[in-house]
């Protein structure tokens, strides 16, 4: 087993920040990524994602041999497990990539390991992945019971927000939850190094299901807000102002509306937990379902306007998720900018987002869609939809909008 050494599997939005962090705090750490283009960036000291500071913790960890990538999982003291969750029809959590990132793991443990998983998760994934560490290899074993070498296993969800990760990564509480409370210990002990906040010790269940309520909290609270703004299109109220007029109560504090959720953590968390307990769950899956509805409603009002055209040439503004990142999964954004396309394919669809360079994959193969700048892309338009608040949209001369129609779905150009 290789000494204090951490391989951190998935050099993704997660996984590479905390390869960084621990990289630039004294700790060796192997990042293992399945794309050859994010093990090229990180071995050149560059990151292959917009996030503030990150480059500079990636740049100096590389430059001083602190963190190197490479494709195959090595031999390590610790495994950090940060792959995709996705969820699959049904809305069950997809396990394939913790699944592949074990595999590729068990081969190389030899006794007294620690396998940390980061990913967000349903309730019993920890156990699910030691079960298949176990079943393939007897010779080892959870609480060294005949005498079998122990490998440790537990769970610790991120509780960061992009555009922030650097930043929180130190500051915020951590959940660990360990299979035993000699492996939440240990993971205390190594997340420690570069958390300057608070770790709370639990059971991996309980830390599974704490990220996951988190994330539904949200989601429900911006249901409401979605919601909200569809009932006051339909009675001819600024949603705005009656959110900015309710909030004048010391008691309330209503979220602001958009044209959905997204982002891996909101618009997927809560389905695990419908899945986990679908009889019980019926809050949280309503304010998905509310949430998920909310870009046919943005379509909608898109549909009525670009009904009055001939060929309308339409400027959807933002494919992130949220504002000032490149992160673009499960962005109602890019869902909505591509419904636009397939439904009015009459129309020229500009999309503009200063924060990539190039058509994501999902709008590359639809003929209509362009890919324009800010100022350029508004002026061509008859229709102008912002989606995404992004700085460069917030900071725009209104000038260029004056003879638009305009959908804001952020409250932006109030």
């Amino acid at each position: 087993m290789a000494t204090q050494t951490v391989a951190v599997i998935g050099l993704g939005y997660i996984g590479l920040p905390t390869a960084a962090i621990l990289a630039t705090n004294g700790v060796k750490v192997i990042g293992v990524d399945v794309s050859d283009r994010h093990v090229d960036a990180v071995n050149r000291g560059e990151v292959p994602f917009v996030e503030p500071d990150l480059a500079t913790h990636v740049a100096g960890a590389v430059s001083q041999g602190m963190l190197s990538a490479q494709k195959d999982t090595p031999k390590a003291s610790t495994y950090i497990v940060a792959v995709p969750t996705p969820f699959k029809d049904g809305y069950e959590a997809d396990l394939s990539y913790i699944d592949a990132a074990t595999d590729a793991i068990i081969p190389q443990l030899e006794g007294g390991e620690l396998l940390i998983l980061e990913s967000t998760s349903p309730p019993g994934a920890t156990e699910h992945m030691a079960a298949r560490v176990f079943e393939a290899r007897p010779d080892l074993s959870l609480d060294g019971s005949e005498g079998r070498p122990v490998v440790q296993f537990a769970h610790c969800p991120e509780r960061v927000l992009p555009g922030r990760v650097m930043i929180e990564l130190v500051t915020n509480d951590r959940i660990i939850g360990g299979l035993t409370r000699e492996a939440a210990e240990r993971a205390r002990d190594l997340y420690q190094i570069f958390c300057d906040a608070e770790l709370h010790l639990t059971d991996a269940t309980t830390a599974e299901m704490a990220k996951l309520t988190e994330n539904s909290f949200r989601d429900v609270n911006i249901a409401f807000a979605n919601e909200l703004s569809i009932i006051a299109d339909r009675l001819g109220i600024d949603v705005f102002e009656l959110i900015e007029l309710a909030n004048k109560h010391p008691r309330v504090n209503i979220l602001q509306p958009g044209p959905g959720v997204g982002g891996h953590c909101i618009a997927v968390d809560p389905w695990f937990i419908v899945s986990a307990v679908p009889e019980d769950a019926r809050l949280i899956r309503t304010a998905r379902e509310v949430n998920d509805h909310k870009p046919e409603v943005v379509l909608g009002k898109v549909a009525d306007l670009a009904g009055r055209l001939e060929e309308p040439v339409i400027a959807a503004l933002g494919l992130a998720f949220k504002p000032d990142i490149d992160d673009l999964r499960e962005s109602p954004a890019l869902s909505i900018t591509k419904q636009l396309a397939q439904r009015h394919p009459d129309a020229r669809i500009l999309a503009i987002e200063p924060n990539v360079d190039e058509l994501p994959q999902a709008l590359a193969a639809l003929e209509n869609v362009t890919l324009a700048d800010t100022v350029p892309g508004i002026a061509q338009a008859d229709i102008v939809v912002l989606l995404v608040d992004h700085k460069e949209f917030k900071n725009l001369d209104r000038g260029v909008l004056a003879d638009k129609s305009v959908i804001d779905t952020r409250g932006v150009w109030r």
